[in-house]
């Protein structure tokens, strides 16, 4: 009996021990570009270092003092906080009323729903481009659009006012297609005897939207928020081609103040620390859309 024991114990070590052998190149490469990058950068926050001298200085929570207590950074958070909050709102409504005209059997939607989806595959910075020309207040579309009505184009980039709707509006056109071909593969999922059932019953269209089609899609719309916030949040690349940060700190975001401490002014321990506090944000965010939002949603 002792000796089956050691049999059947050899057995399940040498098994143990090939599942860590195929495992470990997997765990080494997770471990050395995923979570060593947040621990290195958790200590770089607790430092202060300008990335040309040899050693960073131990400041402790210096950083995080600094950028709690500041009005810029408090700025930078709430046009965090507006610029993700609009966007993601939009997205989802915009996305959702695109999706349910993509399904209407018309003419020609194959086109409309590749050109709706086509400014998601092109790179941020040539969307930026195309958009500051349009914005121009001297030559643009706006410019255009607007002077038969007798309205003077707003200076959309350099007004304080317009920069950050400006960046909206870019954001929104950008995303909305993918969000919307999301919602039309979800429409396009839906159970067809519910829908009978409820026209049977007497349901209207708009009852048969709020009762039926938005549960059903509740796996979408938590998919789309979840990806819409977290892109949001990160966003860089049409900032620094349309705005920069400004005019002033306008439109500096997180993820933009972030780039700006350590790479412009060279202050490598407060932009990690702007880093570590974008990330616990995510994190927040993420495990209250699982724990709160997942509730309402309904899998078919």
């Amino acid at each position: 009996m002792r000796g089956r024991r050691q049999r059947s114990w050899r057995r399940h070590r040498k098994e143990y021990l090939l599942f860590l052998l195929l495992l470990s190149p997997n765990l080494v490469l997770i471990g050395t570009f995923e979570y060593w990058p947040v621990i290195y950068n958790a200590y770089l926050s607790l430092t202060r270092w300008n990335m040309l001298s040899g050693v960073p200085e131990w400041v402790g929570l210096d950083n995080y003092q600094y950028l709690l207590t500041s009005s810029n950074f408090q700025q930078v958070m709430m046009n965090t906080l507006l610029f993700t909050g609009t966007v993601v709102i939009g997205s989802v409504v915009l996305g959702l009323a695109l999706a349910v005209l993509f399904n209407q059997r018309i003419k020609g939607r194959g086109l409309v729903r590749t050109a709706a989806f086509a400014p998601h595959i092109v790179s941020g910075a040539a969307v930026a481009t195309l958009w500051l020309f349009i914005f121009d207040p001297n030559y643009g579309l706006s410019r255009v659009l607007l002077d038969p009505f007798g309205v003077a184009s707003p200076r959309w980039v350099t007004d304080s006012d317009w920069a950050l709707v400006s960046l909206i509006i870019v954001y929104l056109w950008k995303g909305v297609g993918f969000i919307a071909i999301v919602y039309l593969a979800g429409l396009q999922s839906m159970p067809e005897d519910v829908y009978e059932a409820a026209k049977i019953d007497g349901a209207g269209s708009w009852t048969t939207f709020r009762r039926i089609t938005l549960p059903l899609l509740s796996p979408v719309t938590f998919f789309v928020m979840v990806i819409t916030i977290i892109g949001t949040f990160q966003a860089y690349d049409m900032i620094a081609v349309m705005t920069g940060g400004g005019p002033g700190n306008a439109t500096t975001t997180l993820s933009w103040y972030i780039y700006e401490q350590g790479f412009q002014a060279s202050n490598a321990g407060r932009g990690a620390a702007g880093a570590m506090i974008l990330f616990v944000i995510l994190l927040i965010v993420t495990g209250l859309q699982t724990k709160f939002v997942q509730r309402r949603v309904h899998y078919r």
